[in-house]
Parts: structure tokens; C-alpha cells; sequence
């Protein structure tokens, strides 16, 4: 079985069935462009609120922008109620986005709160109201990313599996974990065959992928593609290194100060896009998965997160380069 290929979705071709996973203030435009240059077929957005975007909310409206170097990308919507989530699918693909994802997996509290995200999981017919609704206001695909199940007690992947396809998506991403998991524990790659089985669409897996070996795990299960979240962050390249063990070429090393050049790249386009205050605090997010494995480390990253200015920033990492071989 070929592991790595093609991946049709809809109306929409990607070069190969690797997907960045949408996550919350990490996949923001600069991130999303960084990591299809890393190899990704796909590239998803953080989700957005249909709620806010039909009362006008700026920020919301923002986050729905696409850079043209960013094509391939879905664009991933949250809410509780047919008209909102249609007015939230067409505003996306008015903005240029190449698909839409309905979110029925969060876990967050907040988002289950508003009647969003893995509550939905509970009212299928809710859920398929939903999807249909954004299905008819589209012309673009439209996909559903959801969970296998919401505890240990009933998986639920097949069956929703089955609603996305009756109910019209293109696709279905599954997350092989339970909602009460967040993101622990070891993905449930049975479940997933099962949810594969049952569907003609494709079905992406999605849950602890971070090397080729979990990939061949998933695409062995019946997975159409994959999709990676953490493993991406702090190395968005994650996608051509599992391309190249996969055909049998050697990885191409991302030490510590290749990694640091990466990041501080990632900083300064984010400070291009949102502004120097915004774009600062957002790249302090994701320090953690950048600045390690070298000597003074976490001292590095210390000073890092006090820094508000990008000369600042630029000056500490320019001296930490010259240090690292």
C-alpha cells in the first residue's frame, strides 16, 4: 500500500495526504504558510467562531484572511446554529478559502458551553442539520472534524462517519482519541478502521502523529490521509522528513540552530502580519517547542518571553546563533 499520495477532496486535489491539524492561536497565516513549504498537502486553519462572525467581530473576520501562498487551505468554523454556520461557511469561501471545516470535537469548555465543538456529538441530528446547512450555502468542499467517541463507553466514529457522507461532506478527519482524552493516550487506530470502512469519502486520522511509523499505522487502518498538530509545531517540516523516511531518504537534520533560524523567521512574519506588540505575544506561545535541546536552553527562553520588541528579539537570537555549530 502506497502510504504517501495524492489526496482528492471534493473538487479540491492536494499533492499529498499530509494535513496540518487547525489549532487554537498556533495555526494562524504565517504558521500555515511556513508548514506547507515544510511539505504539508493541506494546511488547516484555527477555528473560528460563526457567532462572532455574524455579529461583525473584527478579529474573527481577520482570522478568515488567506495569503495567496497559502493554497492550499481549509478554513475551520464552530457554532450551534444552522443560520450562523452557513453566513460563517460562505464568508470563508468569499475569502478565498479552498474548503470548510465544521468543528464537532473540541473539548474546550467554553466552546461545549455555547452548544459547540464535542456537544455536538451528543445530538446527531443536530450535527447533521449543521453540515447540510453548510453544505448548501457552499461551493467549496466541506468537511467534518470530529472524535471516535466522547468516553470509553460507545465509540461513535463510524456512525458520524457515516452522517458526514449522508449529509454531504467531502471528507471526515477523526480524532482517534475520546473527548474526555483531550489529547493523551495512546489513539485508537481500530476504531478508526472501523469509521474507514463504512464511508466512500475519505477519512483522515488525526491523534499523536509525530513520526512515518504512526502514519503507516493510520493509512494500514483504511486512512485516506493523515493529520498532525503538535508534532508540526516547533518543527513545521515534520511533513517532508515523514515523506523522506518513508521513500527511504535520509531525514535532513533541523538541529537547534537551524530550528532557532526557522523560529525567528516565524517571529518576524508574525510581526509583519499582526504588528509588533500581537505579533511578539503570539510567537511567546509556542517558545517551549523551539528553544530546547541546547546548552542554556530554558535560560534562553527565559529572557525570550520578558522581550517585547522584535530588535530586542532579533539581538538575542543572533547571539545565541554565533554560539551554536
Amino acid at each position: 500500500m502506497t502510504v504517501i499520495h495524492p489526496l482528492q477532496i471534493g473538487s479540491v486535489s492536494l499533492r499529498n495526504n499530509l494535513v496540518l491539524a487547525p489549532m487554537a492561536g498556533i495555526t494562524d497565516s504565517p504558521f500555515r504558510v511556513l508548514c506547507l513549504k515544510g511539505g504539508a498537502g493541506l494546511v488547516c486553519a484555527e477555528m473560528v467562531s460563526a457567532h462572532a462572525l455574524h455579529y461583525g467581530n473584527a478579529k474573527s473576520g481577520r482570522m478568515l484572511q488567506v495569503n495567496p501562498k497559502e493554497h492550499p487551505v481549509s478554513m475551520q468554523i464552530f457554532g450551534s446554529d444552522e443560520q450562523t454556520i452557513a453566513e460563517a461557511a460562505k464568508n470563508a469561501e468569499d475569502a478565498g478559502a479552498d474548503m470548510v471545516d465544521l468543528n464537532a470535537g473540541c473539548p474546550v469548555k467554553k466552546i461545549n458551553k455555547a452548544g459547540a465543538g464535542c456537544v455536538l456529538m451528543k445530538d446527531e441530528a443536530k450535527l447533521g442539520r449543521l453540515l447540510e446547512a453548510a453544505v448548501k450555502a457552499v461551493k467549496i468542499p466541506v468537511t467534518l472534524k470530529t472524535r471516535i467517541a466522547l468516553n470509553h463507553k460507545e465509540f461513535l466514529g463510524a456512525r458520524l462517519a457515516k452522517l458526514a457522507e449522508n449529509c454531504g461532506a467531502a471528507a471526515v478527519t477523526l480524532h482517534a482519541r475520546a473527548a474526555v482524552d483531550i489529547h493523551s493516550g495512546e489513539p485508537n487506530v481500530d476504531a478508526l478502521a472501523q469509521a474507514c470502512s463504512v464511508v466512500k469519502i475519505p477519512v483522515i486520522g488525526n491523534g499523536g502523529i509525530s513520526d512515518a511509523a504512526r502514519v503507516k499505522d493510520f493509512i494500514n487502518a483504511g486512512c485516506a490521509g493523515v493529520m498532525i498538530g503538535r508534532g508540526a509545531v516547533g518543527n513545521p517540516f515534520i511533513f517532508q522528513d515523514i515523506i523522506d523516511e518513508l521513500s527511504g531518504k535520509p531525514a535532513i537534520s533541523k538541529g537547534p540552530k537551524k530550528r532557532l533560524e526557522i523560529y525567528l523567521k516565524l517571529i518576524e512574519e508574525n510581526v509583519a502580519y499582526y504588528g509588533e506588540r500581537i505579533g511578539v505575544n503570539r510567537s511567546r506561545k509556542t517558545a517551549g517547542y523551539w528553544i530546547n535541546g541546547f546548552p542554556n536552553a530554558s535560560d534562553m527562553r527565559g529572557t525570550f518571553v520578558r522581550l517585547d520588541t522584535l530588535s530586542e528579539i532579533q539581538a538575542l537570537f543572533s547571539g545565541v546563533l554565533n554560539k551554536l555549530m
